[in-house]
Protein backbone atom coordinates (compact mmCIF):
# COMPACT_ATOMS: atom_id res chain seq x y z
CA UNK A 1 0.00 0.00 0.00
CA UNK A 2 1.36 3.51 -1.06
CA UNK A 3 2.38 5.69 1.40
CA UNK A 4 0.93 9.48 0.75
CA UNK A 5 4.16 12.12 0.42
CA UNK A 6 3.47 15.38 2.96
CA UNK A 7 4.98 17.49 0.19
CA UNK A 8 5.14 21.71 0.53
CA UNK A 9 2.26 23.74 -0.52
CA UNK A 10 2.62 25.26 -4.11
CA UNK A 11 0.45 26.77 -6.96
CA UNK A 12 -1.79 25.16 -9.43
CA UNK A 13 0.35 23.03 -12.06
CA UNK A 14 -0.79 23.12 -15.63
CA UNK A 15 -0.37 19.90 -17.44
CA UNK A 16 3.21 19.12 -19.03
CA UNK A 17 4.52 22.42 -17.95
CA UNK A 18 3.45 22.17 -14.28
CA UNK A 19 4.81 25.79 -12.83
CA UNK A 20 7.01 26.81 -15.50
CA UNK A 21 5.03 29.33 -16.54
CA UNK A 22 5.33 31.17 -13.71
CA UNK A 23 9.23 31.79 -13.76
CA UNK A 24 9.34 32.30 -17.62
CA UNK A 25 9.76 36.15 -19.19
CA UNK A 26 10.36 37.26 -15.25
CA UNK A 27 12.85 38.02 -12.40
CA UNK A 28 12.78 34.63 -11.11
CA UNK A 29 13.53 35.11 -7.53
CA UNK A 30 11.39 38.26 -7.84
CA UNK A 31 8.25 36.10 -8.95
CA UNK A 32 9.07 33.23 -6.79
CA UNK A 33 9.39 35.82 -3.23
CA UNK A 34 5.51 36.51 -4.40
CA UNK A 35 4.95 33.13 -4.55
CA UNK A 36 6.66 32.35 -1.16
CA UNK A 37 4.37 35.06 0.59
CA UNK A 38 1.25 33.26 -0.49
CA UNK A 39 2.40 29.59 -0.02
CA UNK A 40 5.12 29.64 2.44
CA UNK A 41 9.08 29.81 3.20
CA UNK A 42 8.80 26.38 1.32
CA UNK A 43 6.81 25.46 -1.41
CA UNK A 44 6.58 22.77 -3.93
CA UNK A 45 6.73 23.77 -7.64
CA UNK A 46 6.03 21.03 -11.09
CA UNK A 47 8.88 22.84 -13.41
CA UNK A 48 8.39 20.84 -16.42
CA UNK A 49 9.62 17.09 -15.38
CA UNK A 50 11.31 18.61 -12.16
CA UNK A 51 10.27 18.17 -8.59
CA UNK A 52 11.60 21.19 -7.05
CA UNK A 53 11.76 23.08 -3.80
CA UNK A 54 12.32 26.89 -3.10
CA UNK A 55 13.01 27.85 -0.03
CA UNK A 56 12.93 31.63 1.07
CA UNK A 57 13.68 31.57 4.62
CA UNK A 58 16.53 31.79 6.85
CA UNK A 59 15.81 28.84 9.26
CA UNK A 60 14.34 26.76 6.28
CA UNK A 61 17.42 27.67 4.66
CA UNK A 62 19.78 26.46 7.64
CA UNK A 63 18.17 23.18 7.67
CA UNK A 64 18.34 22.41 3.93
CA UNK A 65 22.36 23.66 3.67
CA UNK A 66 23.41 22.66 7.57
CA UNK A 67 21.22 19.92 8.84
CA UNK A 68 20.28 17.69 5.45
CA UNK A 69 23.44 19.82 3.98
CA UNK A 70 24.81 15.96 2.87
CA UNK A 71 21.52 15.20 0.87
CA UNK A 72 21.84 18.21 -0.60
CA UNK A 73 25.36 18.63 -1.08
CA UNK A 74 24.65 17.71 -5.02
CA UNK A 75 24.12 19.34 -8.16
CA UNK A 76 21.76 18.98 -11.06
CA UNK A 77 23.38 18.42 -14.17
CA UNK A 78 22.97 21.00 -16.72
CA UNK A 79 23.37 21.33 -20.07
CA UNK A 80 25.26 25.06 -19.54
CA UNK A 81 27.19 23.69 -16.66
CA UNK A 82 28.39 20.09 -18.67
CA UNK A 83 29.77 22.07 -21.80
CA UNK A 84 31.04 25.36 -19.98
CA UNK A 85 33.09 23.72 -17.35
CA UNK A 86 34.35 20.38 -18.74
CA UNK A 87 31.63 17.81 -18.41
CA UNK A 88 30.60 19.14 -14.47
CA UNK A 89 34.72 18.59 -13.54
CA UNK A 90 34.92 22.04 -11.95
CA UNK A 91 34.49 22.73 -8.21
CA UNK A 92 30.97 24.51 -8.87
CA UNK A 93 29.24 21.92 -10.73
CA UNK A 94 30.70 18.63 -9.96
CA UNK A 95 29.05 15.92 -7.97
CA UNK A 96 29.46 15.91 -4.25
CA UNK A 97 32.21 13.18 -4.11
CA UNK A 98 36.03 12.25 -4.05
CA UNK A 99 36.76 14.44 -7.20
CA UNK A 100 34.69 17.29 -5.33
CA UNK A 101 36.65 16.84 -2.43
CA UNK A 102 39.96 17.38 -4.09
CA UNK A 103 39.24 20.10 -5.80
CA UNK A 104 37.79 21.93 -2.23
CA UNK A 105 41.15 21.07 -1.25
CA UNK A 106 43.15 22.43 -3.62
CA UNK A 107 41.38 25.46 -3.44
CA UNK A 108 41.25 26.06 0.39
CA UNK A 109 44.60 25.18 0.55
CA UNK A 110 46.42 26.31 -2.54
CA UNK A 111 44.73 28.51 -4.46
CA UNK A 112 42.40 30.51 -2.03
CA UNK A 113 44.69 30.23 1.37
CA UNK A 114 45.58 33.43 3.31
CA UNK A 115 49.65 33.24 1.73
CA UNK A 116 48.41 33.16 -1.82
CA UNK A 117 46.02 36.09 -1.12
CA UNK A 118 48.72 38.17 0.49
CA UNK A 119 50.71 37.86 -2.13
CA UNK A 120 48.31 39.23 -4.96
CA UNK A 121 48.06 42.99 -2.53
CA UNK A 122 50.11 44.69 -4.77
CA UNK A 123 48.24 43.31 -8.20
CA UNK A 124 45.54 44.76 -6.53
CA UNK A 125 47.01 48.18 -5.50
CA UNK A 126 48.94 48.64 -8.77
CA UNK A 127 45.89 47.68 -11.16
CA UNK A 128 43.01 50.13 -9.15
CA UNK A 129 46.00 52.91 -9.12
CA UNK A 130 46.05 52.43 -12.90
CA UNK A 131 42.11 52.44 -12.93
CA UNK A 132 42.18 55.82 -11.21
CA UNK A 133 44.59 57.28 -13.81
CA UNK A 134 42.07 56.30 -16.34
CA UNK A 135 39.37 57.75 -14.57
CA UNK A 136 41.25 61.12 -14.30
CA UNK A 137 41.86 61.75 -17.97
CA UNK A 138 38.19 61.38 -18.44
CA UNK A 139 36.93 63.80 -15.34
CA UNK A 140 33.94 66.12 -16.30
CA UNK A 141 32.43 63.44 -18.75
CA UNK A 142 30.41 60.52 -18.21
CA UNK A 143 32.19 57.58 -17.65
CA UNK A 144 31.14 53.68 -18.16
CA UNK A 145 32.12 53.16 -14.69
CA UNK A 146 30.97 49.03 -15.26
CA UNK A 147 33.53 48.77 -18.38
CA UNK A 148 35.98 50.62 -16.19
CA UNK A 149 36.01 48.54 -13.68
CA UNK A 150 35.79 44.81 -15.29
CA UNK A 151 38.75 45.90 -17.32
CA UNK A 152 40.40 46.08 -13.90
CA UNK A 153 39.23 43.53 -11.84
CA UNK A 154 39.87 40.97 -15.47
CA UNK A 155 43.43 42.39 -15.45
CA UNK A 156 43.39 41.47 -11.52
CA UNK A 157 42.36 37.98 -12.04
CA UNK A 158 44.59 37.65 -15.08
CA UNK A 159 47.94 38.77 -13.43
CA UNK A 160 46.63 36.54 -10.51
CA UNK A 161 46.65 33.36 -12.80
CA UNK A 162 48.90 33.65 -14.83
CA UNK A 163 51.04 36.11 -13.65
CA UNK A 164 51.13 38.53 -16.45
CA UNK A 165 48.24 40.82 -18.28
CA UNK A 166 46.70 38.42 -20.87
CA UNK A 167 46.67 39.64 -24.53
CA UNK A 168 43.04 38.10 -24.99
CA UNK A 169 41.71 39.26 -22.40
CA UNK A 170 39.14 41.71 -24.09
CA UNK A 171 38.16 38.79 -26.01
CA UNK A 172 37.60 36.61 -22.85
CA UNK A 173 35.31 39.21 -21.32
CA UNK A 174 33.22 39.06 -24.25
CA UNK A 175 33.20 35.70 -24.54
CA UNK A 176 32.12 35.89 -20.95
CA UNK A 177 29.49 38.14 -20.71
CA UNK A 178 28.19 36.08 -24.11
CA UNK A 179 28.45 32.52 -21.86
CA UNK A 180 26.51 34.06 -18.71
CA UNK A 181 23.61 35.31 -20.90
CA UNK A 182 22.61 31.86 -21.13
CA UNK A 183 23.00 31.27 -17.58
CA UNK A 184 18.83 32.53 -17.22
CA UNK A 185 17.64 30.70 -20.24
CA UNK A 186 15.84 27.39 -19.71
CA UNK A 187 17.00 24.31 -21.89
CA UNK A 188 14.30 21.85 -23.26
CA UNK A 189 16.43 18.94 -22.23
CA UNK A 190 17.20 20.30 -18.21
CA UNK A 191 13.55 20.86 -17.82
CA UNK A 192 12.09 17.82 -19.66
CA UNK A 193 14.90 15.28 -19.29
CA UNK A 194 13.09 12.58 -21.20
CA UNK A 195 13.39 15.04 -24.29
CA UNK A 196 17.39 15.69 -23.66
CA UNK A 197 17.98 14.40 -27.42
CA UNK A 198 16.40 18.00 -29.10
CA UNK A 199 18.64 20.54 -27.13
CA UNK A 200 20.62 19.47 -30.32
CA UNK A 201 18.20 20.56 -32.40
CA UNK A 202 18.57 23.96 -30.35
CA UNK A 203 20.44 27.06 -31.47
CA UNK A 204 21.25 27.74 -27.87
CA UNK A 205 23.49 24.17 -27.27
CA UNK A 206 25.65 25.30 -30.70
CA UNK A 207 25.96 28.69 -30.05
CA UNK A 208 27.14 27.36 -26.25
CA UNK A 209 29.32 24.73 -27.61
CA UNK A 210 31.13 27.52 -30.73
CA UNK A 211 32.00 29.76 -27.56
CA UNK A 212 33.58 27.37 -25.36
CA UNK A 213 35.59 26.04 -28.35
CA UNK A 214 36.88 29.86 -28.72
CA UNK A 215 37.41 30.28 -24.73
CA UNK A 216 39.35 26.43 -24.85
CA UNK A 217 41.34 28.20 -27.98
CA UNK A 218 42.20 30.97 -25.58
CA UNK A 219 43.34 29.47 -22.51
CA UNK A 220 45.25 26.50 -24.48
CA UNK A 221 47.39 29.51 -25.84
CA UNK A 222 48.14 31.20 -22.22
CA UNK A 223 48.48 27.57 -20.54
CA UNK A 224 51.24 27.03 -23.40
CA UNK A 225 52.87 30.36 -23.24
CA UNK A 226 52.97 30.00 -19.34
CA UNK A 227 54.60 26.87 -19.64
CA UNK A 228 57.53 28.37 -22.10
CA UNK A 229 57.95 31.26 -19.65
CA UNK A 230 58.20 29.05 -16.68
CA UNK A 231 61.49 27.45 -18.34
CA UNK A 232 62.77 30.67 -19.65
CA UNK A 233 65.52 31.88 -17.60
CA UNK A 234 64.30 35.35 -17.62
CA UNK A 235 61.28 34.53 -15.84
CA UNK A 236 61.11 37.31 -12.91
CA UNK A 237 62.96 39.77 -14.58
CA UNK A 238 59.97 41.85 -15.73
CA UNK A 239 57.93 44.23 -13.47
CA UNK A 240 54.93 42.25 -14.83
CA UNK A 241 55.62 38.76 -13.91
CA UNK A 242 56.36 37.76 -10.28
CA UNK A 243 59.11 35.19 -9.26
CA UNK A 244 56.35 33.26 -6.44
CA UNK A 245 53.67 31.20 -7.74
CA UNK A 246 50.97 32.06 -9.62
CA UNK A 247 47.22 30.45 -9.72
CA UNK A 248 48.38 28.19 -13.08
CA UNK A 249 51.88 27.64 -11.38
CA UNK A 250 49.81 25.98 -8.97
CA UNK A 251 47.30 24.02 -11.31
CA UNK A 252 50.46 22.85 -13.43
CA UNK A 253 52.85 21.89 -10.48
CA UNK A 254 49.44 19.79 -9.34
CA UNK A 255 48.65 18.46 -12.66
CA UNK A 256 44.87 20.09 -12.95
CA UNK A 257 44.53 23.11 -15.87
CA UNK A 258 40.98 24.68 -14.20
CA UNK A 259 40.21 28.46 -14.42
CA UNK A 260 39.25 30.59 -11.28
CA UNK A 261 36.13 32.12 -11.15
CA UNK A 262 35.41 35.10 -9.46
CA UNK A 263 33.03 37.84 -10.09
CA UNK A 264 33.02 40.82 -8.18
CA UNK A 265 32.50 43.49 -10.65
CA UNK A 266 28.80 43.32 -10.09
CA UNK A 267 28.68 43.63 -6.41
CA UNK A 268 31.20 46.79 -6.85
CA UNK A 269 28.74 48.27 -9.96
CA UNK A 270 25.79 47.71 -7.33
CA UNK A 271 27.36 49.12 -4.30
CA UNK A 272 28.39 52.37 -6.11
CA UNK A 273 24.50 52.56 -7.52
CA UNK A 274 23.04 51.93 -4.31
CA UNK A 275 25.48 55.31 -3.14
CA UNK A 276 24.26 57.67 -6.16
CA UNK A 277 20.54 56.32 -4.73
CA UNK A 278 21.45 57.23 -1.46
CA UNK A 279 23.61 60.29 -1.22
CA UNK A 280 23.76 60.16 2.72
CA UNK A 281 25.21 56.91 2.62
CA UNK A 282 27.71 58.07 -0.15
CA UNK A 283 28.46 61.29 1.88
CA UNK A 284 29.74 59.29 5.24
CA UNK A 285 31.71 56.61 3.19
CA UNK A 286 33.54 59.28 1.68
CA UNK A 287 34.38 60.86 4.34
CA UNK A 288 35.59 58.43 6.78
CA UNK A 289 37.38 56.90 3.74
CA UNK A 290 39.18 60.18 3.27
CA UNK A 291 40.04 60.83 6.74
CA UNK A 292 41.34 57.88 7.26
CA UNK A 293 44.02 58.17 4.16
CA UNK A 294 44.27 61.54 4.20
CA UNK A 295 47.50 62.38 2.10
CA UNK A 296 48.16 59.27 0.78
CA UNK A 297 48.66 58.50 -2.44
CA UNK A 298 47.92 54.68 -2.49
CA UNK A 299 45.24 52.58 -0.51
CA UNK A 300 46.15 48.76 0.57
CA UNK A 301 43.84 45.80 2.04
CA UNK A 302 45.14 45.99 5.33
CA UNK A 303 44.02 49.85 5.60
CA UNK A 304 40.64 49.13 4.49
CA UNK A 305 40.21 47.01 7.43
CA UNK A 306 39.86 49.81 9.05
CA UNK A 307 36.84 51.13 7.39
CA UNK A 308 34.14 49.96 9.18
CA UNK A 309 30.87 52.29 8.00
CA UNK A 310 32.47 50.97 4.28
CA UNK A 311 32.27 47.21 5.31
CA UNK A 312 28.39 47.99 6.63
CA UNK A 313 28.01 49.74 3.23
CA UNK A 314 29.14 46.20 1.52
CA UNK A 315 27.46 44.25 3.78
CA UNK A 316 24.06 45.72 3.04
CA UNK A 317 24.75 45.74 -0.68
CA UNK A 318 25.08 41.82 -0.52
CA UNK A 319 21.62 41.83 1.55
CA UNK A 320 19.95 43.66 -0.99
CA UNK A 321 21.72 42.23 -4.22
CA UNK A 322 23.37 39.61 -3.73
CA UNK A 323 25.61 38.30 -6.46
CA UNK A 324 23.54 34.95 -7.30
CA UNK A 325 19.69 36.01 -6.14
CA UNK A 326 19.43 32.28 -6.45
CA UNK A 327 22.16 30.22 -5.24
CA UNK A 328 23.28 27.58 -7.21
CA UNK A 329 20.83 24.70 -7.31
CA UNK A 330 20.99 21.62 -5.22
CA UNK A 331 19.46 18.30 -5.68
CA UNK A 332 18.68 15.90 -3.23
CA UNK A 333 20.77 12.80 -3.16
CA UNK A 334 17.81 10.80 -1.09
CA UNK A 335 14.74 11.33 0.37
CA UNK A 336 14.34 13.37 3.53
CA UNK A 337 12.20 15.60 5.48
CA UNK A 338 12.80 19.20 5.06
CA UNK A 339 10.80 22.04 6.74
CA UNK A 340 8.35 19.49 7.73
CA UNK A 341 7.29 18.46 4.61
CA UNK A 342 8.66 14.91 2.52
CA UNK A 343 11.32 15.57 0.13
CA UNK A 344 11.55 12.95 -2.59
CA UNK A 345 15.09 11.90 -3.89
CA UNK A 346 15.67 13.73 -7.04
CA UNK A 347 14.27 16.77 -6.06
CA UNK A 348 15.92 20.33 -6.84
CA UNK A 349 16.16 23.00 -3.91
CA UNK A 350 16.31 25.66 -5.05
CA UNK A 351 17.41 29.11 -2.44
CA UNK A 352 16.34 32.08 -2.60
CA UNK A 353 19.29 34.15 -1.24
CA UNK A 354 17.28 37.38 -2.38
CA UNK A 355 14.16 36.91 -0.37
CA UNK A 356 16.64 35.44 2.63
CA UNK A 357 17.75 38.92 2.88
CA UNK A 358 14.58 40.45 3.61
CA UNK A 359 13.22 37.92 5.81
CA UNK A 360 11.53 39.64 8.06
CA UNK A 361 11.95 37.58 10.96
CA UNK A 362 15.68 38.73 10.52
CA UNK A 363 15.65 42.38 9.00
CA UNK A 364 13.35 45.65 10.15
CA UNK A 365 12.53 47.62 7.01
CA UNK A 366 13.74 44.64 5.21
CA UNK A 367 13.11 46.87 1.72
CA UNK A 368 15.21 50.01 3.22
CA UNK A 369 18.84 50.46 2.03
CA UNK A 370 20.69 51.08 5.48
CA UNK A 371 24.38 50.28 6.34
CA UNK A 372 23.72 51.45 9.66
CA UNK A 373 21.88 48.29 10.46
CA UNK A 374 24.63 46.11 11.07
CA UNK A 375 26.32 48.83 13.81
CA UNK A 376 24.88 46.65 16.64
CA UNK A 377 24.40 42.95 15.14
CA UNK A 378 27.40 40.91 14.21
CA UNK A 379 25.53 39.33 11.39
CA UNK A 380 28.32 38.40 8.65
CA UNK A 381 28.21 37.22 5.09
CA UNK A 382 30.43 33.32 5.34
CA UNK A 383 27.95 31.34 5.86
CA UNK A 384 27.80 31.29 9.85
CA UNK A 385 24.25 33.16 9.74
CA UNK A 386 21.89 32.37 7.09
CA UNK A 387 19.75 35.76 7.58
CA UNK A 388 22.69 36.88 5.17
CA UNK A 389 24.20 33.74 2.50
CA UNK A 390 25.11 36.00 -0.48
CA UNK A 391 28.23 33.35 -0.92
CA UNK A 392 26.20 30.15 0.15
CA UNK A 393 26.70 28.05 2.99
CA UNK A 394 27.47 24.40 3.92
CA UNK A 395 29.80 21.87 1.75
CA UNK A 396 28.84 24.07 -1.63
CA UNK A 397 29.96 27.97 0.12
CA UNK A 398 32.17 29.99 -2.33
CA UNK A 399 35.23 29.78 -1.20
CA UNK A 400 37.11 33.01 -2.80
CA UNK A 401 34.82 35.01 -0.75
CA UNK A 402 38.17 36.69 0.41
CA UNK A 403 38.89 37.26 -2.38
CA UNK A 404 35.41 39.13 -3.86
CA UNK A 405 34.93 40.94 -0.65
CA UNK A 406 38.67 42.56 -0.60
CA UNK A 407 38.04 43.30 -4.23
CA UNK A 408 34.93 45.32 -4.06
CA UNK A 409 35.91 47.08 -0.81
CA UNK A 410 39.66 48.33 -2.23
CA UNK A 411 37.82 49.62 -5.56
CA UNK A 412 35.56 51.11 -3.62
CA UNK A 413 37.93 52.78 -1.27
CA UNK A 414 39.69 53.81 -4.26
CA UNK A 415 37.26 55.54 -5.90
CA UNK A 416 35.77 57.09 -3.05
CA UNK A 417 38.93 58.92 -1.79
CA UNK A 418 39.82 60.26 -5.22
CA UNK A 419 36.95 61.35 -6.56
CA UNK A 420 33.52 62.69 -6.46
CA UNK A 421 30.76 61.50 -8.32
CA UNK A 422 27.61 62.97 -10.11
CA UNK A 423 25.18 61.31 -11.94
CA UNK A 424 24.81 62.04 -15.68
CA UNK A 425 22.38 64.99 -17.12
CA UNK A 426 19.42 66.30 -14.79
CA UNK A 427 18.75 62.65 -13.14
CA UNK A 428 17.99 62.82 -9.48
CA UNK A 429 18.96 60.22 -6.90
CA UNK A 430 15.24 59.62 -6.87
CA UNK A 431 15.05 58.72 -10.47
CA UNK A 432 17.91 56.91 -10.56
CA UNK A 433 17.34 53.58 -12.44
CA UNK A 434 18.00 50.37 -10.11
CA UNK A 435 16.01 48.03 -12.84
CA UNK A 436 17.70 44.63 -12.86
CA UNK A 437 18.26 42.61 -15.85
CA UNK A 438 17.24 39.00 -16.47
CA UNK A 439 19.48 36.30 -15.85
CA UNK A 440 20.95 34.14 -13.32
CA UNK A 441 22.88 36.63 -11.70
CA UNK A 442 20.82 39.69 -12.37
CA UNK A 443 23.22 42.06 -12.94
CA UNK A 444 21.87 46.15 -13.51
CA UNK A 445 20.05 46.11 -16.45
CA UNK A 446 22.26 49.41 -17.50
CA UNK A 447 25.71 49.75 -17.25
CA UNK A 448 26.74 51.95 -14.57
CA UNK A 449 28.06 55.49 -16.38
CA UNK A 450 29.15 58.13 -13.77
CA UNK A 451 30.29 61.96 -13.94
CA UNK A 452 34.07 61.78 -11.72
CA UNK A 453 35.66 64.99 -10.50
CA UNK A 454 39.48 64.56 -8.90
CA UNK A 455 39.67 64.93 -4.84
CA UNK A 456 42.37 67.05 -4.25
CA UNK A 457 44.89 65.04 -2.04
CA UNK A 458 46.02 67.53 0.84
Amino acid sequence: MAVLQKLPPGPWKLPVIGNLHQLVGSLPHRSLKKLSEKYGPIMHLQVGELQTIVVSSARIAEETLKTNGLIFADRPQLLLTKIVFYNFSDLGSSPYGEHWRQMRKLCVMELLSQKKFQSFQNIMEEEFSSLVSRIQSSEGVPINLTDNVLEAKSAIICRAAVGRRCSDQKALITLAKETASFAGIFNVGDIFPSLKFLDSLFGSKRKLVNMHRKVDIILENIIREHEEDRLSPKRGQTSDQSSEEDLLDVFLRLKDSRELRVSITREFEWTMAAMMKHPRVMEKAQAEVRKAFKGKEKISDCDVQSLSYLKMVTKETLRLYPPGPLLGPRISREKCTNGGYDIPANTIAVINGWAIGRDTEFWDNQNVYEPERFSNISTSYTGAHFELIPFGAGRRICPGISFSTAGIELSLAYLLYHFDWKLPGKISPKEFDMTEKFGAAAGRKHNLCLIPTSHVID
